[in-house]
């Protein structure tokens, strides 16, 4: 089992483990931590089981392609998700994506949190570009994103299967030589 935790001013991101899974639950559960998720809502633990025993497995491979970080305050206290999905090797890029409970939002741990996971994406694994998506109505993430550094490159018509229907994105990424600048 990989052992991988890091800390910034307020948090620590470790990777998931399944004592998370009540909490990772309520967050699926969250309406609005849900409003803009694709994945949708577990219809119960078992649901919200099998999707954290994936990444749980993911992180034993013998080269994690997945990275799933549980990000809590330093004392305790679970705060959200934040996850780094690695494309092959040929492209060295990966994908964020993040979900913090509402309790939580518009104190800058959104932000925090993926400043650390690109920090470990480009400093530790060696990436050349990071890449995130977003629908063009969530106003926060659009903020989250463009403050933790990235850049809007474009956007992809009807892209996310919302509850709400289909739904456009905004393509954000960051280069690594942007990132050491």
């Amino acid at each position: 089992m990989v052992v991988l935790k890091f800390f910034t001013e307020r948090l620590k991101l470790r990777l998931v483990e399944m004592a998370d899974l009540e909490s990772i639950h309520v967050l699926h559960h969250l309406a609005e931590t849900d409003q803009y998720n694709t994945l949708g809502i577990p219809k119960d633990l078992e649901e919200t089981n099998i999707i954290v025993d994936g990444w749980i497995n993911d992180h034993q491979k013998k080269t994690i392609k997945n990275y799933t970080f549980a990000v809590e305050f330093e004392k305790g206290g679970f705060v959200g998700l934040v996850s780094l999905k690695l494309s092959s090797s040929k492209f060295n890029s990966a994908e964020i994506w993040y979900k913090i409970n509402v309790d939580f939002w518009n104190q800058g741990y959104a932000t925090e949190a993926i400043r650390a996971v690109i920090r470990f994406g480009f400093d530790r694994l060696k990436l050349h570009r990071i890449e995130a998506g977003c629908a063009v109505e969530n106003l926060a993430s659009i903020r989250v994103l463009e403050k933790a550094g990235m850049t809007q490159e474009g956007r992809k018509r009807q892209i996310l299967p919302l509850v709400t229907g289909w739904m456009d994105s905004f393509e954000y990424a960051i280069l690594d030589e942007e990132w050491k600048a």
